[in-house]
C-alpha cells in the first residue's frame, strides 16, 4: 500500500518551479553544445531537433499540468505521478531509473561547470605557465563544495542561489544577442553544415538533455504550497520560454558564425557576445543552477521511492525515506546522490553522460504522456482536472518518446529497457501485494470492453459465416462436481465464449445477496489457479425454471447472445435430469443448442481419447458434435488427445447407410475424412452395448440425442455404466462447417 509523503512545511510557490525548469532548459547544453549542433546539422536541422524535442516535452508539460490539477502531486514529482497511475511496481522501476538520471545529471552539470573555466586555464597557461592537465581538477572540488552546501544548508540555500545564477544566466544570453559578431560568414546559408557531419539523431541525443528541465521543476512537488497551481504554470511557461529562446539562439548562431567555427570552438558564444567573458560566467551560472536543481530534485525522488517501500529491504527503505524533522530535507538521499555524481564526474565525458540521461528521461516523459492518454480513454469520473489536454496530443508525445529512444541510440535504448526490466522484476518479486491491474488499466479495459460489446452487438445482425459456441452453464452443484465447469473452460479457451452461473434458490434479499457475493468470490478463487477464461456469475431466483428463463435472455460476454446451454447431472444421482427435462422446451424455444453432461465416477480420465458417435436419427447433431470435439481438443488439457468418430447403423441397412454417409462426406456436408470414420453396425436393443464396447476407455464420449429421447429419462441415464463422462448433444439446427 502506498503511503503519503506530505511536507507540512512546504513553502515554495510557482517561481521556483519556473526557475528550476528554465535554468535546466537554458543550461550547459545551450552554452557548450548548441553552436556545435548548428554546425553539425545546420539551422533547419537544429529547428528540427527543437521541434522533435518539444514534440515530447510539450505533450509532457500538458500531461503534467493535467494530472497535477486532478490530484495533489506529493513528494517525488514525476515518480509520484507514474507510481500512482501505473502502480508501485511499474512506477518503482521507472522511478529508480528516473532517479539515476537525475543523479547522473548532477555530474553532467558539474562537468559542464568545469568546462566554463577553459578560458581561465588558457590564460593561466599562457601568462604564468600554470598547467591544469585535467578538468577533473576543477569538477571534483566543485562537487565537494556543492555536496557540503546541500548536506548542511539543504534546498532553501539552493533556491536562494538559484535566483542569483538565473539572473546571471539571463544577462549572459541577453549580451549574446546584443553582440555584433566579428566572425560573420560571408554569406548566410541556413542549410550549411560541416563536411562529414554527424548523424542527426546522434546530435539530437546530445542536445536532448536541454529539454529535460520539465522533470527538474516537477521534482519540487513535495516542497510546493499549492502544486495544483505551481506545477502547471511553472512547467508550461518554462517550456514555452525555453523553446522561443532556443529558436532565437539558433538563428543568431546561423547568421554570426560558419559551421566550422561553431564545431571547432565549444565556447563560440564568447566570440559573438558583446562582452566575451560573460559567456563562461553564464555557462558557470547555468551549469551550477542546473546542478543545484538536479541535486535538490534527485534526493526527493529517492525519498519518495523509500516511502513506498519499493526496495527489497525495509531498513533500506526507511533509511532513504528519512528526512530532517523540521523540513523533511532528504539528507540520506542527498548523500547517495552525491556518491553517484562523484562516480560519473570521474568518468568525465560530457557526451557519454548526456546519452545516458537522454534515455532515462525519454522513458519518463513517455510514461507521463501515456498516463494522460489512458486517463482520457478510461473516462474515470474521479479524473476531473481543471486543465485539460487532448488525448491525441498525449498519445503523440508517448509515441514520439519511445520512437526517438531507439532512433537516438538503439543499443543504449535496449540497455535502458533491459535495466528497467531487471529492476521491475526485483521489485515485483519483493512486492507481490502490489501486483495486479491498477485502477487506471481497469478503467481502460472497462471502456474498451464497452466499445467492443456495442460494436459486436451492432454487427450481430450480419449473418455469421461460421458457427462458434457462445455457451452458458447454470448449475447449483458447482461445489459438488467440477465437470461442467471443466467443459466450459475447454469450450471458452480459444474458439468460444463461456459463462458459468451458479444458481442460488431463494428470493432476492440481503441474506441471499451476501451469499451470492461470497459464492462469486469463491468461484473466482477456484478458477484462478487453472487460468480459466470463463466469465463467472451467480443468479438468485425462486425456482430453477425462472432462473433458466432469465439466463437464456442474458447477453453473452462476447457482445452477442448466447447460443448454447450446458446442463449437468450425476450418473449415480440423476435427480437433476428431471429439472433439465422439465425446462427443455423453454430452452429449445429460445433457439439454443443443448448439451447435457452425464458425470461419472471416472470423470475425464487422462484426456487422451474423445469419441464421437453419429447415428441416422441424429444426423442434425453430427456437425455440432464434431465442432465441439475439435474445440475441446484445442485446450492444453487435451494436448495429447485425439478424436475417434464412429458411425452407428443397423445391420440390415449398413451398406445403404454407408453410401449415404460417404455421399454426405463427399458433398462436404460432413467435414470429416472417410479414413477417420469407423462404420459400426448394431442390432436392435444393442446400441448402448456397442457404444460401451468401443468407448469404455474413452475419456469423453459425445452422443447425439433428440427431444423424443429426453422424454424417457432412462435413455440418458441407464446402460452407460462403464463409460467415462458423456456429453449428450442436441443441435437446434444443423451446423454448416466451412
Amino acid at each position: 500500500m502506498a503511503k503519503s509523503l506530505v511536507n507540512t512545511n512546504a513553502k515554495f510557490s510557482t517561481m521556483p518551479v519556473f526557475l528550476t525548469a528554465l535554468s535546466t532548459i537554458l543550461g550547459a547544453i545551450l552554452f557548450l553544445r548548441f553552436g556545435w549542433a548548428v554546425g553539425q546539422v545546420g539551422f533547419w536541422g537544429v529547428i528540427g531537433i527543437i521541434v522533435l524535442g518539444h514534440a515530447v516535452t510539450i505533450p509532457t508539460a500538458f500531461a503534467v499540468a493535467e494530472i497535477a490539477t486532478n490530484q495533489r502531486v506529493q513528494g517525488g514529482g514525476a515518480y509520484y505521478i507514474i507510481s500512482r497511475s501505473f502502480g508501485l511496481n511499474i512506477g518503482g522501476a521507472i522511478g529508480i531509473t528516473l532517479y539515476l538520471s537525475q543523479a547522473i545529471s548532477v555530474a553532467f552539470y558539474v562537468i559542464a561547470f568545469a568546462e566554463a573555466f577553459e578560458p581561465v586555464i588558457s590564460w593561466l597557461s599562457n601568462n604564468y605557465g600554470i598547467v591544469i592537465p585535467d578538468m577533473r581538477f576543477i569538477s571534483i572540488p566543485t562537487m565537494i563544495l556543492l555536496s557540503i552546501l546541500i548536506l548542511t544548508k539543504g534546498a532553501n540555500f539552493g533556491m536562494k542561489a538559484l535566483y542569483l545564477v538565473v539572473a546571471i544566466l539571463l544577462i549572459s544570453i541577453a549580451m549574446f544577442f546584443l553582440g555584433d559578431s566579428p566572425i560573420k560568414p560571408a554569406e548566410v546559408n541556413f542549410q550549411a553544415t560541416v563536411p562529414n557531419h554527424l548523424n542527426f539523431f546522434f546530435v539530437f541525443t546530445i542536445i536532448f538533455p536541454a529539454f529535460t528541465g520539465l522533470a527538474a521543476g516537477l521534482g519540487l512537488s513535495g516542497d510546493l504550497k499549492n502544486p495544483k497551481k505551481s506545477i502547471p504554470r511553472g512547467t508550461l511557461w518554462a517550456t514555452v520560454v525555453g523553446m522561443v529562446v532556443y529558436v532565437a539562439i539558433a538563428y543568431k548562431f546561423a547568421i554570426s558564425a560558419t559551421p566550422e567555427d561553431m564545431v571547432s570552438d565549444q565556447l563560440i558564444m564568447s566570440k559573438i557576445a558583446i562582452w566575451g567573458p560573460i559567456i563562461p560566467i553564464g555557462l558557470a551560472a547555468a551549469s551550477m543552477s542546473s546542478a543545484l536543481g538536479s541535486i535538490m530534485v534527485a534526493p526527493r525522488t529517492l525519498q519518495a521511492i523509500g516511502f513506498d517501500d519499493i526496495f527489497p529491504q525495509k531498513a533500506v527503505n526507511s533509511w532513504f525515506a528519512k528526512g530532517k524533522n523540521d523540513d523533511n530535507e532528504p539528507v540520506n538521499g542527498s548523500l547517495v546522490t552525491i556518491i553517484i555524481a562523484f562516480f560519473f564526474i570521474i568518468v568525465g565525458d560530457v557526451n557519454f553522460v548526456a546519452q545516458i540521461i537522454s534515455m532515462f528521461f525519454m522513458v519518463t516523459y513517455g510514461a507521463i504522456c501515456l498516463i494522460s492518454f489512458l486517463e482520457h480513454f478510461a473516462a474515470d469520473p474521479a479524473y476531473r482536472p481543471t486543465f485539460r489536454s487532448n488525448w491525441y496530443i498525449s498519445l503523440l508525445g508517448a509515441l514520439f518518446s519511445f520512437w526517438l529512444m531507439f532512433k537516438m541510440n538503439t543499443p543504449y535504448a535496449a540497455f535502458s529497457v533491459l535495466i528497467m526490466g531487471i529492476i521491475y522484476y526485483v521489485i515485483m518479486t519483493n512486492n507481490r501485494e502490489n501486483q495486479g491491474l491498477n485502477k487506471l488499466f481497469r478503467g481502460v479495459i472497462f471502456q474498451l470492453s464497452r466499445r467492443l460489446q456495442i460494436m459486436l452487438q451492432r454487427a450481430g445482425n450480419e449473418k455469421d459465416k461460421s458457427w462458434r459456441p457462445f455457451g452458458v452453464c447454470i448449475s447449483h452443484d458447482t461445489f459438488k462436481r467440477r465437470s461442467a465447469f471443466d467443459v466450459m473452460r475447454w469450450i471458452s479457451y480459444k474458439y468460444g465464449f463461456g459463462t458459468y452461473i451458479h444458481f442460488i434458490k431463494g428470493f432476492l434479499n440481503e441474506e441471499t445477496t451476501k451469499e451470492s457475493k461470497d459464492v462469486l468470490t469463491r468461484l473466482i478463487q477456484l478458477s484462478a489457479g487453472n487460468k480459466s477464461r470463463v466469465y463467472l456469475d451467480t443468479i438468485i431466483s425462486p425456482s430453477y425454471t425462472s432462473a433458466i428463463a432469465q439466463v437464456v435472455q442474458l447477453s453473452g460476454i462476447s457482445g452477442k447472445g448466447n447460443n448454447l446451454i450446458l446442463f449437468e447431472f450425476s450418473r449415480t444421482d440423476p435427480g437433476n435430469l428431471k429439472e433439465i427435462r422439465d425446462n427443455y422446451n423453454l430452452v429449445e424455444s429460445a433457439g439454443f443448442d443443448i448439451c447435457i453432461l452425464n458425470s461419472s465416477y471416472k470423470s475425464f480420465g487422462y484426456k487422451t481419447e474423445l469419441h464421437i458417435w453419429i447415428s441416422p436419427e441424429d444426423y442434425r447433431n453430427a456437425n455440432l458434435m464434431i465442432l465441439l470435439g475439435y474445440i475441446i481438443l484445442g485446450h492444453p488439457d487435451w494436448k495429447k488427445g485425439k478424436i475417434k468418430i464412429f458411425a452407428l447403423y443397423p445391420e440390415e441397412s449398413i451398406e445403404e447407410k454407408r453410401k449415404q454417409l460417404l455421399e454426405l462426406i463427399k458433398t462436404g456436408r460432413l467435414p470429416i475424412s472417410p479414413a477417420n470414420v469407423s462404420m459400426v453396425q448394431f442390432e436392435a436393443g444393442e446400441r448402448k452395448n456397442v457404444i460401451t464396447k468401443h468407448s469404455a476407455d474413452a475419456d469423453l464420449t459425445l452422443i447425439g440425442f433428440t427431444s423424443e429421447a429426453l422424454k424417457n429419462a432412462e435413455e440418458l441415464t441407464e446402460g452407460y455404466n462403464d463409460l467415462g463422462n458423456i456429453l449428450f448433444v442436441n443441435a437446434n439446427r444443423a451446423k454448416a462447417i466451412n
